[in-house]
């Protein structure tokens, strides 16, 4: 069934060209079915491959030879094993579960635009499983870009408003800021190992010196911190926000993000060999965390609280693949897409009742008009929040205990954001969902519950949420429950060969989960009392406060010191070096040639007289050069 692994990505391909060169004369109906049932038939086929990997483990079936050379062959080849099984699951389950969310959500859409929405989903998707698929490199930076391409045209959907644009733009730049690292890591492995497969270059990774192998995984981060928004190379993931709410949830759940996680994970074994790169993951994933995690402490806009949640929960999943907790890194990958897509899909839920209202501070008392979003929207809380039995508590816990181990300091600075987390979730649901209403009547008039095309989804992935965590129960709770784990260990072996484990006393674990749990309910129980009665006023936040609501002025610094000198340098360029430089001496040139050739028309005077007194001198002069040539060239010589 594996060999049938290359329909997987061919369905969402099909179904963009259909909608993309149908746009016009298929009916919106029709391309909300197509749209949806191509991902729906990848979900499928993905099933069935992940079974079959299951039973019989990893294969690789290579379609043709995409680059060769005398030196070098790159087939265009995809790899089934564990590691993209479970990723393929993830990517088209829940982008299932967000197309079909996405056909109520875009109704008011005209019908052109309507399929270009569902083209640009499909090609969205078609790229990510390119990535994952992927059984080299190359093909994953394929897929790579292809994400980075497809970002840019749906957070620009709305293309007639300035401000969408150039947030498009601005993902657009910082993703390829960080692909220059991906793509001099490529050269770097073919410069020395002569090829980029997986199985070859981890197969012959202990050619490499330790500085190749720390330069490689280096350049390899600096391509995951653009894709997957860690500091420095963040700030475009909350602007990605202008994008229609199911674009947000597809990027910041099951897809976009999550690529830097997915290939760190799939070149585990390059990292376990550079200690010191796997230093710098985990320091940037945690400060990543925790920086993140207090701009979400202030923010009003429903969605830009939970962007910066995603980045902030981004840093958890580089902070345990930088202690070595690859499996708690990439559980997390897969329980984070179960309860962000169901938050992002509620509050599109919230926007959409409220007619497209995005400050929380004009919401308030929506449980009574929306039951079914409240309640899974608060599910979704509860799961992020990491409460017991929710899938966020078993993920996060794997990856603070194994942070533990490694250093008790990122164990301590880690529950610290999750404490923050669990504050701005909170005050997230109880400024939307309780006390009074703050909007206007004419909004309280329409409030009404979602359709059922949008709650179905969020029931669903209310549900995943609540049990999608008991595939990694601890080893303290039971022996060999951790079902996940034991999937993925062929992916891992390697690493985990060369790795010393450290494993907790069960009392001091139990004592640990407990503490966390106790400050997090703590926390919760504090934030509800004091939100619950939330009521706007006028005055402006200040001091840190205000701070935090302007994100630590991140952009302004940015566009202080790298976009404002960047525009100043270029104006520079093109009009001094450009204009006065380049067009000058083509200018010059020209006027040169103008003025000669008006000089020159001086000698075309028309008198027949003056051609013949021209004629006879110049036979003259050539008389005399024919008869003292030896002379004028004695002349010359001494001259030159």
């Amino acid at each position: 069934m594996s060999k049938l692994v290359y329909l997987i990505p061919l369905f969402p391909l099909l179904g963009f060209l259909i909608n993309g060169l149908g746009r016009k004369s298929l009916s919106k109906s029709m391309v909300g079915i197509i749209g949806s049932g191509t991902i729906l038939a990848s979900f499928v086929v993905s099933l069935l491959v992940f079974f079959d990997v299951k039973a019989n483990g990893a294969t690789v079936v290579t379609l043709f030879n995409f680059i060769q050379t005398d030196r070098l062959t790159i087939p265009f080849a995809f790899q089934a094993d564990q590691l993209s099984a479970l990723f393929l699951l993830i990517i088209t389950g829940v982008g299932f579960l967000i197309h079909l969310y996405s056909t109520a959500y875009m109704h008011e859409e005209e019908g052109p635009h309507f399929a270009r929405y569902f083209a640009y989903l499909n090609l969205f998707v078609f790229s990510m499983l390119l990535l994952v698929l992927g059984a080299n490199y190359v093909i994953m930076f394929i897929g790579w870009e292809g994400v980075g391409l497809c970002s840019y045209l749906l957070i620009g959907y709305w293309f007639k408003n300035d401000q969408y644009n150039y947030a498009a733009k601005k993902a657009f730049v910082m993703n390829r800021i960080g692909d220059l690292g991906f793509l001099l890591a490529l050269f770097w492995l073919i410069s020395k190992l002569g090829t980029v497969n997986y199985s070859d270059v981890f197969a012959q990774v202990n050619q490499l010196s330790s500085f190749d192998i720390t330069a490689i995984t280096v350049l390899l981060f600096v391509g995951a911190m653009g894709k997957s928004a860690q500091i420095p190379l963040y700030t475009w993931l909350p602007d990605a926000m202008a994008g229609p709410t199911p674009v947000s949830a597809l990027i910041h759940a099951a897809t976009m993000v999550t690529a830097g996680i997915y290939m760190i994970a799939r070149s585990n074994i390059l990292y376990t060999m550079a200690p010191a790169t796997q230093t710098l993951v985990a320091i940037v994933g945690l400060v990543t965390a925790v920086f993140a995690a207090t701009i979400a402490l202030k923010q009003n806009d429903i969605k830009k609280v939970l962007a910066y949640s995603t980045v902030s929960q981004l840093g958890y999943m580089f902070l345990g693949l930088g202690v070595g907790a690859y499996t708690g890194a990439v559980f997390h990958v897969m329980t984070h897409a179960f309860f962000k897509a169901l938050l992002f899909l509620g509050a599109g839920s919230v926007i959409h009742a409220m007619h497209h209202e995005q400050d929380i501070r004009n919401m308030g008392g929506l449980k009574k008009y929306l039951p079914v979003t409240h309640i899974t929207f608060l599910l979704g809380c509860l799961a992020i929040a990491g409460i017991p039995p929710f899938s966020g508590f078993f993920s996060k816990d794997e990856i603070l205990m194994a942070a533990y181990a490694k250093n008790p300091l990122y164990y301590f600075i880690g529950l610290a954001g999750a404490l923050m987390t669990a504050f701005y979730m909170f005050r997230l649901y109880s400024i939307t969902f309780l006390g009074n209403f703050r909007g206007t009547h004419e909004q309280e008039h329409h409030l009404h519950e979602s359709p059922s095309a949008m709650t179905i989804p969020l029931i669903i992935l209310a549900v995943l949420s609540v049990i999608g965590g008991f595939v990694g129960i601890p080893e303290v709770f039971a022996s060999n429950a951790h079902s996940l784990e034991h999937f993925l260990a062929p992916v891992f072996a390697a690493s985990k060969q060369l790795k010393e484990a450290h494993h907790m006393e069960a009392s001091q674990e139990y004592l640990f989960m407990a503490g966390s749990t106790a400050a997090i309910i703590l926390v919760i129980v504090l934030t509800v009392r004091s939100y619950k009665k939330y009521q706007r006023t006028t005055a402006e936040n200040t001091g840190i406060a205000k701070v935090l609501e302007n994100k630590w002025y991140i952009d302004e610094l940015y566009d202080a010191l790298i976009v404002n000198p960047l525009n100043a340098f270029a104006g520079f360029l093109k009009n001094v070096v450009e204009k006065s430089g380049i067009d000058g001496v083509v200018n010059g040139v020209g006027r040169l040639v103008g003025y000669g050739s008006r000089q020159l028309r001086l000698l075309q005077s028309g008198q027949v007289g003056s051609y013949i007194l021209v004629m006879v001198m110049a036979m003259v002069v050539f008389v005399l050069i024919w008869f003292n040539d030896a002379t004028i060239m004695r002349f010359f010589s001494k001259i030159f």
